[in-house]
């Protein structure tokens, strides 16, 4: 099985998302530091329409100015505007398969898809 991982090293969580990927046998793992390659905002919308969440439930708010920019109110649009234009402003890890898309929060969470 395919997966991809939009995973920021930094983060706890996304660490364990990976390690769980990786002690998976037969998973063929795609590793995307999305701070350093951002995904595009159509691949963002298709992301989370897969995951069946919105932009705004995945967007970062802690540590972020998503709040001062007002984004948590922001229309769908505007939200996936400036995930696109500042990749800090996605909550992480998202994980793709072929199963579906899961914002893995907590972790286990990536067990749904595989």
């Amino acid at each position: 099985m395919k997966a991809t991982i939009w995973h920021n090293p930094k983060c706890g969580t996304s660490r364990k998302t990976l390690a769980i990927l990786e002690n998976l046998s037969g998973v063929d793992l795609t590793v995307v530091e999305y701070l350093k390659h951002p995904p595009s905002r159509e691949k963002l919308a298709q992301l989370y329409a897969d995951a069946g969440i919105s932009p705004t439930e995945g967007l970062r708010l802690r540590g972020t100015d998503a709040v001062e920019r007002g984004l948590p109110d922001a229309p769908a649009d505007a939200v996936l505007d400036a995930m696109a234009s500042d990749s800090s402003l996605l909550e992480r890890p998202l994980v793709e398969t072929e199963k579906g898309v899961r914002l893995c929060r907590p972790q286990d969470r990536v067990l749904e898809i595989l």
